[in-house]
Formats: C-alpha cells, sequence, structure tokens
C-alpha cells in the first residue's frame, strides 16, 4: 500500500457515494493533504463545483441549497468551532462531514447538539492525516517545525502542540496502513523519545481497541529519529532534479512557484505541478543528476519538434482541431516540455551565479572525506572568494564546524570570525549554536562512519573505487540506518525499544519518522532502497521537508526563542 493511494482511496470513498452537485469545504492543512493527491479536473469529474476554506466560508450568508457540503477536516477545536457556528444556520442541502483523524466523544456530542436543522447525513473519520508527497514520502507541514530544538521548559505549550500533530500524524499512518508497530526512537534524542511515548501510549492504551487489528503477520517497526542526528543532509546543495528544485527555487506541495523566476514568458504559467503521479517526465527523471536531466530535456525537446513540423500542413483552424484530435497528448506535452526546460535555465543560472560547482566540491569534502588542513584551505578560499554568496560561506563553515569540532578549535574559531567579518548578517553565534544542538556529543549513530571500524573500511572503500560524481558522494545517515534495519543490526543501545513490544523477527514495513524534518536527498534513498526488494518495504516521513533555507531559518527562529527565554540552553 502506497501512501498516495491510501489518501486517494479516501477522497474517493468521500466523494463518489454522494450524488449531486457539491462543494467541497477543506481547512489550510487539508487543503494540502487532497491537492497533493487529487486534481482539479479529478474533483470536477466527482461533481465537486465549488472548493472553499472552512474559515472564510462563514463569512458568506448567501444559502446554496442546491449543493451538498463535503467537509473534510482536521479535528480541532478552532474547526469544530467553525462548524458548530456553520450548522446553526445552514447554508447547504446537506452536510457531510469527514475528519482527518480522530473525532473526541465530546467534540462529537457538540456537534450533534449545533445540528438543530438534521441537515447533517454523516460523521466519518477518514485517516488522511498526512501529507503524501510521494509514495513513500510524507510530511505534517508543521509551521513551527523549530519547536524540536527547544527544551521543554522553553514554551512547554508549544512544545506540547508540535508533539501531538506528530503523534496524529503518525497514528494516522498506521490506521491507513491497518497495523499496531513496535516502536524505537533515536537515545539521545528528548523529543524523540517524548513522541515515542505518547504514540505508544494511544496505540496501545487509550485507543487500543482502534489499534487491535488481529494480525497475525510481523509487526511494522516505527523508528523515530531526530534530525540532529544528522544535520549534514540538510545543509547541503543538491545536485539530483527533484531535490535540486526544493534546494534551489522550492517545492511546496508539489508546486513550484515560478513568479519569482527571471524572464518568465507572458504564457508561462505561475505555478507549475512537479508530481510523480502526473507527469512521467518527472517521474523517470526525478532522482537523475543534472547533467543527465540536461540532455534528458533536450531529448524531449527534439520528439516535440519532431512531432509538431511532421504536421506543417496546417492550413485550417479544422485542421489544427484534427491535430489537437489526432495528438491529445500535444497539449500536455507542451506544457511539460516549457515547465521543464524553464527549470533547468533557472537553476543553471543560480548555479553559474552562486558559483555553486566550486562551493559544492567543497562541501561534498567536507561531509565524505578526511583530511582537516586541506578542508580549512578550501573554506578559508572560498570565504574569501568575493562571488560565493553569504548563505553558502555560513553553510561552509557549518558543515565544517560539524566535522572538525573536535580536531581544530583554533582553527574553527579563525574561521567564525572571518565569517562574521564578511558576512555580518548573520547572527553571532548561529554556528556555535548548530553545534550545541547536532554537535558530535548530542548525535546517535555514525555520522561520519568514523566511530565503527566497519564503517571507517567501508568509507575509505568506497574512498578508493572512485566516485562516479564528485557531487552526488555524499550518502544521508538513513541510508546507513537502513542498511543496519535489514541485516537486523540496529542497535539497542542507540535505538532502544519502548513499553514491553519488540521486534520478534525482521519486519516487513518500516516508517522512519524523522522529527525535525525530511530532505528530498533522503526519500531519493529510500525509493531507491525500495526498488531492490530487500522484503522491507520502507516509508518516510517527517514534521517539514526541508532544504538549506528552512533548516537555517528554523535554526535562526530557535536561537531566537532560547535567547528570549530566561533559559539559556
Amino acid at each position: 500500500m502506497v501512501l498516495i493511494t491510501a489518501v486517494r482511496d479516501y477522497i474517493n470513498r468521500m466523494l463518489q457515494d454522494i450524488s449531486g452537485m457539491k462543494v467541497l469545504i477543506l481547512d489550510s492543512q487539508t487543503v494540502s493533504i487532497v491537492s497533493v493527491v487529487y486534481s482539479q479536473s479529478e474533483l470536477l469529474q466527482k461533481e465537486v463545483f465549488l472548493v472553499e476554506f472552512v474559515d472564510s466560508i462563514s463569512m458568506s450568508k448567501e444559502p446554496m441549497s442546491h449543493l451538498k457540503a463535503v467537509y473534510f477536516l482536521r479535528p480541532t477545536a478552532d474547526n469544530i468551532h467553525l462548524l458548530r457556528r456553520q450548522l446553526a444556520s445552514p447554508r447547504f442541502g446537506e452536510y457531510h462531514l469527514f475528519f482527518s483523524n480522530m473525532l473526541k466523544d465530546t467534540q462529537l456530542h457538540n456537534l450533534a447538539d449545533s445540528d438543530e436543522h438534521e441537515v447533517v447525513q454523516q460523521v466519518q473519520e477518514f485517516y488522511a492525516d498526512f501529507v503524501a508527497a510521494d509514495a513513500y514520502h510524507f510530511t505534517l507541514n508543521i509551521a513551527s517545525n523549530y519547536m524540536y530544538m527547544l527544551p521543554a521548559v522553553v514554551d512547554p505549550s508549544g512544545l506540547q502542540c508540535f508533539c501531538d500533530r506528530v503523534v496524529d500524524g503518525l497514528a494516522a499512518i498506521f490506521l491507513a496502513l491497518k497495523r499496531r508497530p513496535v516502536i524505537r526512537y533515536s537515545r539521545t534524542s528528548d523529543v524523540a523519545k517524548r513522541i515515542a511515548q505518547e504514540a505508544l501510549k494511544l496505540m496501545y492504551q487509550q485507543e487500543s481497541g482502534l489499534f487491535d487489528f488481529r494480525r497475525s503477520e510481523v509487526s511494522p517497526l516505527l523508528l523515530i529519529v531526530d534530525r540532529r542526528d544528522d544535520p549534514v543532509t540538510s545543509l547541503l546543495n543538491q545536485w539530483t532534479y527533484q531535490a535540486m528544485v526544493h534546494e534551489l527555487i522550492g517545492i511546496k506541495d508539489n508546486k513550484v512557484d515560478l513568479r519569482n523566476i527571471g524572464k518568465s514568458s507572458k504564457d508561462q504559467q505561475e505555478e507549475v505541478v512537479l508530481s510523480s503521479e502526473q507527469d512521467a517526465f518527472f517521474k523517470a527523471n526525478m532522482y537523475d543528476n543534472f547533467g543527465d536531466i540536461g540532455m534528458n530535456i533536450k531529448k524531449m525537446v527534439d520528439d516535440f519538434q519532431q512531432i509538431a513540423k511532421s504536421n506543417q500542413n496546417i492550413q485550417t483552424i479544422e485542421d489544427m482541431a484534427k491535430f489537437v484530435d489526432n495528438y491529445p497528448e500535444y497539449r500536455k506535452m507542451h506544457g511539460n516540455v516549457s515547465k521543464h526546460v524553464t527549470l533547468v535555465t533557472e537553476m543553471s543560472r543560480i548555479v553559474e551565479e552562486r558559483k555553486l560547482m566550486l562551493v559544492s566540491q567543497t562541501e561534498q569534502d567536507l561531509a565524505c572525506n578526511g583530511g582537516q588542513g586541506a578542508a580549512f584551505e578550501a573554506v578559508t578560499n572560498l570565504l574569501n572568494n568575493e562571488n560565493v554568496s553569504d548563505v553558502d560561506r555560513l553553510r561552509l563553515v557549518m558543515l565544517y564546524a560539524l566535522r572538525y569540532e573536535k580536531e581544530s578549535p583554533v582553527q574553527l574559531m579563525q574561521l567564525f570570525n572571518k565569517l562574521a567579518s564578511q558576512s555580518p548578517k548573520y547572527k553571532p553565534g548561529l554556528v556555535q549554536f548548530l553545534l550545541k544542538q547536532a554537535g558530535a556529543d548530542r548525535r546517535t549513530g555514525d555520522l561520519y562512519g568514523n566511530r565503527d571500524l566497519l564503517n571507517y573500511a567501508l568509507n575509505m572503500a568506497r574512498g578508493l573505487k572512485g566516485v562516479e560524481n564528485v557531487y552526488t558522494q555524499h550518502q544521508p545517515l538513513l541510508t546507513q540506518t537502513m542498511e543496519s534495519i535489514i541485516k537486523g543490526r540496529l542497535r539497542d543501545i542507540d535505538y532502544p525499544y519502548i513499553g514491553n513490544h519488540y521486534q520478534q523477527a525482521r519486519p516487513q514495513d518500516v516508517v522512519i519518522f524523522i522529527v525535525g524534518g525530511t530532505t528530498y536527498e533522503e526519500a531519493r534513498v529510500v525509493s531507491l532502497q525500495n526498488s531492490t526488494n530487500t522484503g522491507i518495504r520502507f516509508i518516510l516521513g517527517g514534521s517539514a521537508i526541508l532544504n538549506s533555507k528552512r533548516f537555517l531559518k528554523d535554526l535562526e527562529e530557535a536561537q531566537r526563542v532560547a535567547r528570549t527565554s530566561s533559559n539559556v540552553i
């Protein structure tokens, strides 16, 4: 069962049994859940003629009794309050209420009390409380994502809200999978342990009946880890297509905003969809490296021109209509070609402008190879290079600091001072704050493959074999974690079980949730791992989908909140 299929099935079930003209009413989070798996044309086919937000629909008083209202909302206190007000003076002929997660009994009673006009036809829970970005990758789009970096004393209610949302999302994933997991967490992370404890309590005590699917197979594994165990992956420049678009331009809910892009033509769309479900070219190329993408797009343009050229005898509107009838793919292909050409052209411009090939080579060396002296020299040279942007200088110093914090404190101070003088816009202490958050003493796992002799030997072997592409040699810590799970070697001391539920045998399904957010580089290694058919299917989830800009923004926000709090971290 893949995530997209699960959410689509829920939405189909919501819409197909309600005949006639419908209005679909969503909240700010369920709109993302629906939009990544369902296109507007598909909604129209299901007779949905209007899509509204639950808070804005409260403003209007115009009766629309010919429409049937289908609500799909998160079961939050705010949403229940809005819904009660709308039921008190109903505008629509029928009300069908669907919630993305478990309703409390009190919420259900409150809704029943408000339905004096008896317009509510049904109330159901459909467990689609996550955004299915790809088949094996989901996000919870948590706005206050920086919360995971703060100790509980700084903002207890904020951290509780963050943890509640994560537990809700994980509960929905396993209710959609119809399984109850065995739970493990990253030993050094307080927030991962807290989420593991709360998930255990929900699944094995509070809602034990709901999660009791009476299945005989081995329980799936839920592994809750912390972004700070591998801060490197979220700081690196990316060179594979999907990850690179997010790093350099930005992807939100599988859409890319083109409004800020260079010389866009008048007929160019403001926003384009990048979805492996809806775009065959993207599906085939999303994990390929940048060089190959350029070649493949050129081939697509050439193919397109061949089709267009073979129809040069279009003289009249009738001929054109005939052509479009004969080639229904023509319009689709035209939109597709221009979309990918625009994206690759813009990324090429940014790579050249920010000298990213130069910067990235040093980043990859810092992430993958030893040699502190050469690394210090390379970073110093780039800090002195006026073509290198402030944000790239900051990332280079962070990557150096993470790798060599113990080995060269004097040279590290020199880099801090140089960064402060050349990029004064960065608040002093941000690199030091990163080390407090994600330094060697705080991490679980062997990030640089140098604690464990076997990992050390493997890294040496990889280095000697030569690397196919210097820009994509980095492997996220997640790769090691998945290898350990496949071999049954994930250490209990690093990733303890919670509760008295243990893995009896190798699991067939593993959900790895990264508190603090995932990256598309990690989604890629999960997808490639799943294609090798080892008998284990991995699903990756996180509180947000990061690029380096978002990771740094979260870090700055956590630092600001920690400073203004009287409790010094």
